[in-house]
């Protein structure tokens, strides 16, 4: 329940970066609340989404030797932040650039983040 619980928070530190550091990210809500909730919705269109896309899209990413899965991971971004505006706590993108700009800040800090605390999950 703990490595759930860091790994949610994880996910929340990355998404708020995002939208405070990638121009373009238009949120709903600015609160931690709101972060919180949409960093649960994240974390579940993750988990049900991308085993699904990355079977689906294997050959192709094979093809281009896994830089597919960054399309992949912009593209659930996206998911996320639709979602959430239906519940009133998601955030709108202003394109596809931003989107991938976006995933990769997220991505950046759920790796960092997960190594800084490696013994912390590892539990």
């Amino acid at each position: 329940m703990n490595r759930f619980i860091l790994r949610w928070a994880i996910n929340a530190v990355g998404l708020y970066a995002a939208i405070a550091l990638v121009p373009g990210i238009h949120p709903q809500s600015t609160n931690w609340l709101s972060i919180i909730w949409l960093a649960l919705i994240f974390g579940i269109v993750n988990a049900l989404l991308n085993p699904l896309l990355k079977l689906l899209t294997c050959p192709l990413i094979l093809l281009t030797l896994g830089l597919f899965t960054l399309v992949i991971n912009m593209a659930l971004f996206m998911v996320a932040g639709y979602i959430g505006t239906a519940f009133g706590v998601g955030f709108t993108v202003d394109g596809w650039l931003t989107a991938f700009l976006g995933s990769l800040v997220v991505s950046a800090v759920s790796i960092v983040l997960s190594m800084v605390l490696r013994d912390e999950l590892k539990k």
